[in-house]
């Protein structure tokens, strides 16, 4: 197997999927885990990873303490408030297509919308990708494109889509 050298955020998203996966009691630990999926990283690094990713050590019922990443504070969700000011300055058209919603900005705002999505805790949204000016929501598909488009037209002060 080839070892590669991914960068910070890459490794700190793989060393997250790991803590959720396995019960990792030390930095050694994890770093062979990463070695067994290719990843090279040495132990100062994969500690401060750990610091920076906030995570901590956790007593588990019959084990030793392990690694976790506590969730996001409640307080970096963006309230429905934080969204419809965000939509209102920032979207000026909604569009939709089967379990797709389009928003479009004016260039170079579009990743304001998509992290205030991502963080909107908003039923049915998958996930967002943001160009220059245009925002893909993906979303599931008992939620549907044409609902949430609705939704984000109303929070953008634009009406019923």
């Amino acid at each position: 197997m080839t070892t590669t050298r991914l960068g910070r955020h890459q490794r700190q998203h793989r060393i997250a999927a790991l803590l959720q996966s396995h019960r990792v009691t030390s930095q050694s630990q994890l770093v062979d885990l990463l070695a067994s999926e290719g990843v090279l990283a040495t132990q100062a690094t994969v500690s401060r990873d750990l610091e920076e990713m906030g995570a901590i050590k956790v007593r588990v019922p019959g084990g030793e303490p392990v690694y976790a990443v506590p969730e996001l504070p409640r307080e970096q969700l963006a309230t429905e408030d934080r969204l419809r000011r965000v939509m209102g300055d920032w979207v000026v058209e909604v569009g939709h297509s089967a379990n797709l919603v389009v928003l479009h900005t004016p260039p170079g705002s579009a990743h304001v919308v998509a992290s205030a999505l991502d963080r909107s805790g908003l039923p049915g949204i998958l996930g967002t990708v943001a160009g220059d000016d245009t925002v893909l929501v993906v979303t599931s598909e008992e939620r549907g494109g044409a609902g949430l488009a609705k939704r984000l037209a109303r929070l953008a002060g634009l009406g019923q889509e």
